[in-house]
């Protein structure tokens, strides 16, 4: 459902010629507020004609003069010599419905700028350069926030574009901190994340945070990435830093032929950190749903043949210690159905875990030991859904030539899911080469990456199959245009907590909630109750906070990590994974900081029922729940399970909650103590 109401003033301002622009004074050309007045963007060129913009809220710099460029491999950079060709504004205030997420409506109301500009070539170093390249800048402006991007026509003389770099900058306008991970690295997005002045950063993935010593936070990030590398952030100097793409096996990191856009560059702006996830920018900036009816796409728990792989205990290999097998599938749909989890993944099921790595993978064929159809049948009669696992290792181009007989088997089994894996270091992805029979290495994040997740979800979508996938390309808010594309992971789970060190420590999950999630949702994979990995070695976490998880991190389907014995021996916390919805209809940060703490409030879409969930780090803190969300006039039953005056999760005592029930109202306070690496979770019920 769409409700809209939209007004649009277009205006040609000031057609100024290259002659009216000094080459050495800048001049503003065009500029645009957010609805409420307090942010402003302005275009201008400047020196040696080049294109920046700027960001400034209620007259204060945010964001200094920056300039807007691209490079090629095989023309001029698009970097100087732009004049204005002129300018619209229009403006756009709509509500519209997600099918599933954090919030049931979404507000989209913006003030949009549009600037036409066009360079002239200035050398005959590149004999193809054109003599004149036109592109469009458009910008959108949120009470919150910032988006723009850029927009090219056909390339003059006709062929593709062939982007060797994005050259956008941001100029922070003062010093402050950040939290942030790098880039182009190794394991992709899964590490811990570094605080730092804004200064000390290298290379950085988004989305970044950043609080400026006056206390205004940002965010940097992109939306609808498509056909496209992703963008990393690479500081210059002081504050300053320049988006850089991916890299691209063709040399070229984009090859695109016109008319095209770039992903949209988004800031989001908060006068405090809960403003920052409480933000729907890049959603905003995406396309509305393109899939029609997906009354298909329904919010899951599910449970799995996965830990014990992680623990070491069970294999995904064939062999004695191979976990998906029949009989254990069995067991764990049996545990399912008993207890109203809606799907259980099996990984491990499939041949080719046993060769080298993404050599060999069929994703229709199990291992001997494994009768898919039975397992599928089982499920079917137990009311459970089978949740479908592909690893890739990596190798696209293997499993794309499997893609559509894959999907057709899956529906045909009733099954609505697929976590997919690409578990491979940055830069070895295995893709199609440009002629049959052979194979190119790309990036993680790369336009071929980028484009081949793409094709999973739209083939997906076509067999009413969900996509959850792991090692991934980062969120960019498709989910909205793409609504089965349910979850991610991109960030480090709950598996680090099984290795041995570095486990994830108890600040992971409030920096994760201000900068990964900041993206979209996160197959974190909860609920180890417990609290041990391999060798019986202590997670860092009270049994509290693994209930608190379900709240803090979002995503629409949510595993119950830990195996059935587990959670036989905590049938009391067990109750709460059960009753814990994964469909909000509304979302509130309460309080937090990036690493330090976090509280959320969330509201079930099928009832009138509440949610608290709150984490902290390593040290304790007293936090007082402020009430006033829930709806006046009525009363609730509350049920807390929080960490007991003792609990401390360096010692057994980690074990220690205490859980209670009292009646609450709107506007009533709740004061709870989180132990040292501890959490809380309450469940509000109307009655």
């Amino acid at each position: 459902m769409t409700l809209s109401r939209t007004f649009t003033r277009t205006a040609a301002l000031l057609a100024l010629g290259a002659a009216a622009i000094g080459s050495a004074q800048a001049k503003d050309i065009a500029s645009v507020t957010s609805p409420d007045g307090h942010i402003k963007v302005t275009v201008a060129i400047g020196d040696e004609a080049r294109l920046t913009y700027s960001v400034s809220r209620d007259g204060t710099p945010l964001i200094t003069p920056s300039r807007i460029g691209f490079t090629f491999t095989d023309m001029d950079p698009m970097e100087r010599g732009f004049q204005f060709d002129g300018a619209s504004t229009s403006s756009s205030d709509t509500r519209w419905e997600q099918p599933w997420g954090e919030r049931r409506y979404v507000t989209d109301n913006h003030n949009e700028l549009v600037v036409k500009v066009h360079q002239n070539g200035s050398s005959d170093a590149f004999k193809e350069a054109p003599a004149e390249r036109r592109i469009t800048l458009r910008f959108r402006v949120f009470d919150n926030g910032v988006g723009f991007r850029t927009e090219f026509g056909a390339r003059p003389g006709g062929g593709a574009w062939h982007i060797a770099d994005e050259d956008s900058e941001f100029n922070i306008a003062e010093p402050g901190t950040a939290w942030w991970i790098q880039a182009g690295d190794w394991n992709r997005y899964e590490y811990l994340y570094h605080k730092t002045p804004i200064d000390a950063v290298s290379v950085a993935h988004t989305p970044m945070t950043m609080k400026l010593q006056d206390g205004t936070w940002l965010s940097f990030h992109e939306a609808s990435l498509v056909d496209y590398s992703g963008m990393w952030l690479k500081r210059l100097e002081g504050g300053r830093f320049r988006s850089t793409l991916a890299p691209s096996s063709h040399g070229a990191k984009v090859i695109r032929t016109g008319p095209f856009t770039t992903p949209w560059r988004t800031i989001r702006i908060a006068s405090d950190a809960p403003g920052l996830y409480d933000n729907d920018l890049e959603l905003n900036l995406n396309e509305p749903n393109k899939l029609g009816d997906v009354s298909w796409v329904k919010p899951f728990k599910y449970v799995g043949i996965w830990w014990k792989m992680h623990l070491d205990e069970w294999s995904w290999n064939s062999g004695p210690k191979h976990g998906a097998t029949t009989e254990h599938a069995k067991q764990y749909i049996d545990f399912a159905a008993k207890h109203g989890f809606n799907e259980v993944l099996v990984e491990g099921w499939n041949v080719g875990w046993d060769v080298p790595w993404g050599r060999g993978f069929d994703f229709t064929k199990p291992y001997p030991d494994f009768d898919l159809k039975a397992v599928t049948d089982y499920a079917r009669k137990k009311g459970v859904k089978f949740l479908g696992h592909n690893e890739t290792g990596g190798n696209i181009a293997n499993y794309e030539a499997q893609l559509d007989d894959a999907m057709s088997l899956y529906q045909s089994l009733g099954m609505n899911a697929v976590k997919t894996g690409y578990v491979a270091d940055a830069g070895g992805i295995t893709a199609p080469g440009d002629t049959p029979g052979t194979e190119r290495m790309e990036w993680h994040d790369g336009q071929r990456t980028v484009e081949h997740h793409m094709k999973v979800v739209k083939d997906a979508a076509q067999h009413h199959i969900m996509i959850d996938d792991h090692e991934p390309v980062k969120d960019t808010g498709l989910r909205r245009t793409y609504p089965n594309w349910v979850s991610r992971e991109g960030a480090r789970g709950m598996e680090y907590n099984a290795w041995g060190v570095p486990k994830n420590p108890p600040s992971h999950i409030p920096n994760v909630y201000f900068t990964r999630m900041l993206s979209g949702p996160f197959d974190y994979t909860p609920g180890v109750l417990s609290l041990v990995g391999r060798g019986n070695t202590p997670i860092e976490s009270t049994i509290a906070r693994q209930l608190a998880l379900y709240v803090v991190i979002y995503s629409p389907i949510q595993m119950a990590a830990d195996t059935p014995e587990n959670y036989a021996k905590h049938p009391n916390e067990l109750t709460f994974i059960e009753k814990v919805p994964t469909d909000w209809a509304q979302t509130h940060t309460l309080m937090g900081e990036p690493g330090a703490y976090v509280v959320t409030a969330r509201k079930d879409r099928n009832s009138d029922d509440w949610y608290v969930g709150g984490v902290t780090n390593e040290k304790a803190r007293d936090v007082t729940v402020d009430l006033s969300f829930l709806d006046p006039g009525k009363t609730y039953t509350a049920k807390i399970w929080r960490d007991a005056p003792d609990a401390d999760y360096r010692t057994e005592t980690r074990f220690h909650d205490v859980i209670e029930t009292r009646k609450v109202k709107k506007g009533d306070t709740w004061p709870v103590h989180i132990a040292p690496g501890g959490g809380f979770a309450i469940r509000i019920a109307a009655e």
